[in-house]
């Protein structure tokens, strides 16, 4: 049961980061990132403040989920338990990008002229 203790610190670090970095991108002055390795889209004009929070909010929304997913560690040593934590971990993460993509980028990006 001390493994699992550890375990959960761990993963609860991971996601207590992700919050951290959703914070950062609400109060960045230019386009936070969302896809590793790749330049933050082209904003609207006047849209970077709204682009921001609902990325960072993303992000904070996330870091929550992920540590929620991280408590059957905690609460038992069932697979079962195991097995909803990665699942869920996967599908959390899919729902993040389909989100990103269909909602927030087509909402606040410049699609005429982002360079992609």
């Amino acid at each position: 049961m001390e493994g699992a203790k550890i375990g959960f610190i761990i993963w609860a670090l991971i996601g207590g980061l992700m919050v951290v970095l959703g914070i950062r991108a609400m109060f960045m002055k230019k386009a936070a990132g969302f896809w590793a390795n790749a330049r933050p889209p082209k904003i609207k004009d006047g849209a970077l403040k709204a682009y921001n929070c609902a990325t960072g909010s993303l992000f904070i929304a996330y870091g929550v989920i992920f540590v929620l997913l991280g408590l059957p560690m905690v609460i038992g040593e069932s697979i079962l338990l195991m097995m909803l934590s990665i699942v869920g971990v996967m599908i959390e993460t899919i729902a993040v990008m389909v989100i990103y993509s269909l909602v927030i980028s087509k909402k606040y990006t410049d699609h005429g002229n982002n360079g992609q």
